[in-house]
């Protein structure tokens, strides 16, 4: 119930709509929209790791809570990567009442076929679509990367064990830290973290 309040409280703050789960588009390669909690990003906001002078790209943003909340949170600037016309333009309503949206790009766009820009440094995702995917999401990653080397994290709330297993193969990817999520839910779900990875 505390949860409830705190995401309508969020919603109303940043006025924008983000609450409900979508499943109209949802195959195998890539899943439902269900916004993150705010209570997680609350705590991603405080670890820190994301500040103003940062670029954010959460892929598969939905109607881009995320993007809202850190850009409101911490100043930074965040692209939201949305293929789901229908949810992107969601995304796009909220953009046009949202408090933050002067410091946030909505694209309509295949993630996997996304250019990530040089200036990108913090990656956020909440298992937006299939390993087989997320294969071609890191290759890009990684070409910007080497075309601008820089410190670049990457975080993963929710992990599953697949994406987790994948991301332990990709030599430029380093194990950073988690932030444990498991006490703001019921059942002590060993999932509830946000698992994090660097490249440098």
């Amino acid at each position: 119930m505390k949860q409830d309040k705190n995401e309508i409280r969020w919603d109303k703050l940043l006025k924008i709509r983000t609450t409900g789960r979508d499943d109209s588009k949802a195959d195998q390669y890539r899943y439902p929209y269900e916004p993150t909690p705010y209570s997680v990003l609350e705590r991603l906001a405080n670890s820190g790791l994301i500040r103003k002078n940062n670029t954010l790209i959460d892929y598969g943003c939905g109607k881009g809570r995320v993007d809202y909340f850190m850009a409101y949170q911490t100043k930074c600037k965040s692209i939201g990567i949305e293929y789901d016309e229908r949810i992107y333009e969601k995304a796009m309503t909220n953009k046009e009442t949202a408090v933050s949206s002067n410091k946030v790009i909505i694209e309509l766009a295949n993630a996997e076929k996304f250019e990530v820009l040089e200036s990108v440094d913090k990656i956020y995702f909440f298992n937006p679509f299939s390993v087989e995917i997320l294969q071609k999401v890191i290759a890009q990653i990684l070409d910007s990367y080497y075309e601008n080397i820089r410190t670049i994290q990457l975080f993963f709330y929710y992990p599953s064990d697949e994406y987790i297993s994948y991301l332990m193969t990709v030599d430029e990817l380093m194990y950073y830290d988690e932030i444990d999520c498991r006490d703001l839910f019921d059942g002590n779900d060993s999932r509830e973290r946000i698992m994090i990875f660097e490249i440098m």
